[in-house]
């Protein structure tokens, strides 16, 4: 059996697009779910795995560069300031591994953020001794090398309803998705539990659930036109080399557009969250301005 003849490892990109197509046409067309699922596969593949391989890779320092988003130059300095651990040595070549690029692609993205390199040294290091810089930074999905932002969170119903603590607001849960139940009802799946989490620490200060369910419903159609004129410069790029109706490209050229998408996505939360988070800033220092002043002036 020749390498051609054997079959694709199911976990590569070659084996998920190969187990797609041996899907028949009429499951394909009549069940979404099917190249959703399988879509949702190859991103996870490209995230843990550039390259579309599950075995581990090894780079040259310009390649790893690349694949980081960065310049070799930077790379040794990374390495010189100790934020990149030493690279194998064979002879006199430095070759770097998948743990390099995550690593590399963690501080490119912190240095896109606004932060110095000292600061993400201090953080790495607060990292690797187990404190939560997923949570402190917003790059879960650089850390743990996944695509989906959250994992969704199935649990019996009942659990699910002591975690929200309202019937009404379980209900209103239900109706926007954030939360599913399964067809008897018994089982609830969270599908945005770090919302529900935010939610129920807010909760804390007295605002009213039904309040903040209001704020979600009311921003989520802002939220996904923002989304949907970002993602539409990725998706031209993507509609010059697949297009609709037309046989799909190699597999490694598949691989390599994800890949892009994966990085816009990255870079994509970085801007927005950065921008965000300065109108947030502006917004609470004129409203606290403005309490101050009428207290103190009138």
């Amino acid at each position: 059996m020749t390498a051609a003849d054997r079959p694709a490892k199911p976990d590569s990109i070659a084996g998920v697009l190969a187990n797609l197509r041996r899907v028949p046409r009429r499951v394909r067309r009549e069940s979404r779910g099917v190249i959703e699922a399988a879509v949702t596969q190859l991103f996870e593949i490209v995230v843990r795995h550039p390259g579309g391989s599950t075995a581990s890779r090894e780079y040259r320092i310009d390649e790893l560069a690349r694949l980081g988003g960065t310049t070799s130059r930077n790379v040794r300095v990374y390495r010189d300031r100790d934020l990149l651990p030493p690279p194998r040595r064979v002879g006199r070549i430095a070759l770097y591994n998948d743990t390099h690029l995550t690593r590399l692609r963690l501080i490119t993205s912190m240095l896109d953020r606004g932060y110095t390199l000292a600061h993400v040294k201090e953080m790495i290091g607060a990292w690797e001794q187990g404190k939560d810089l997923g949570d402190i930074l917003g790059l879960e999905s650089a850390l743990a090398g996944s695509w989906t932002t959250e994992r969704p969170e199935t649990m019996p119903r009942a659990e699910a309803e002591r975690r929200i603590g309202d019937p009404p607001a379980m209900r209103r849960l239900v109706a926007l998705g954030v939360i599913r139940l399964n067809e008897a009802g018994s089982v609830a799946t969270i599908t945005r539990p770090k919302l529900i989490d935010a939610f129920n620490e807010v909760r804390g200060y007295g605002i009213a659930i039904d309040k903040l369910i209001d704020l979600y419903e009311q921003s989520l159609p802002h939220i996904d036109a923002i989304s949907q004129m970002l993602v539409r410069a990725g998706a031209e790029h993507v509609l010059t080399r697949i297009q609709p109706g037309a046989p799909l490209p190699a597999d490694t050229e598949i691989a390599e557009l994800i890949g892009m998408l994966v990085r816009l996505r990255t870079q994509a939360v970085a801007s927005v969250t950065a921008t965000l988070a300065s109108s947030i800033e502006s917004t609470i220092e004129s409203m606290v301005s403005g309490l101050l002043a009428d207290s103190l002036l009138h």
